[in-house]
């Protein structure tokens, strides 16, 4: 990482130099590549007051530059202002990396250099359908179904009657059963 420390209308002594490498050392726990950090300070004067500004120009490797700009009256404040500011925007840029639609179809991307199929693996996301083969060979009277919900708990049960047709009985939200 590339640090340059910059100061316009003011002077860098040497704990102003330290406290900025140390608040620019605070920005690498991100792991984000950074290739060069520039910081520049600069010192105005605004209604009769004296102003500091910090500014950080944070490049980033594959990513758009980080700028933030802070000021104050006090020339440590604002590094340390502008320090807060530049880990916030870091953090959301690694939290958007690393966790950010981390589900659905974007697993299935992530997974993709494994060897496994994009099409295939958005198919097996999708709403399972799981085939069940019906056992409607037999012909059944409608109390036997009628015992078998009841003791299974189920909402219907397909069947075939007596005269070869294919009825539904089903539990209707009134506690009753019915019959098509």
């Amino acid at each position: 990482m590339n640090i340059s420390l910059t100061g316009r209308h003011v002077e860098l002594t040497e704990p102003i130099k330290a406290h900025m490498n140390a608040s620019i050392e605070t920005l690498s726990k991100y792991n984000m590549d950074i290739i060069s950090v520039n910081l520049i300070a600069t010192s105005q004067t605004k209604k009769g007051k004296p102003l500091s500004i910090i500014e950080f120009v944070i490049n980033l490797a594959h990513k758009n530059s980080v700028v933030i700009k802070q000021s104050d009256e006090d020339l440590y404040a604002a590094i340390d202002l502008a320090t807060a500011r530049a880990q916030k925007a870091l953090r959301r840029m690694h939290d958007k990396d690393n966790h950010h639609h981390k589900d659905g179809i974007n697993e299935a991307k992530s997974e993709a250099g494994n060897g496994i199929d994009l099409h295939e693996a958005s198919e097996a996301m999708e709403d399972e359908i799981v085939p069940v083969e019906l056992t409607l060979y037999k012909p059944r009277e409608v109390e036997d179904v009628l015992n078998d919900i009841k003791e299974n708990k189920k909402l219907f049960e397909i069947f075939i009657d007596n005269d070869g047709k294919t009825r539904v009985l089903y539990k209707r939200n009134d506690g009753k059963f019915g019959l098509y």
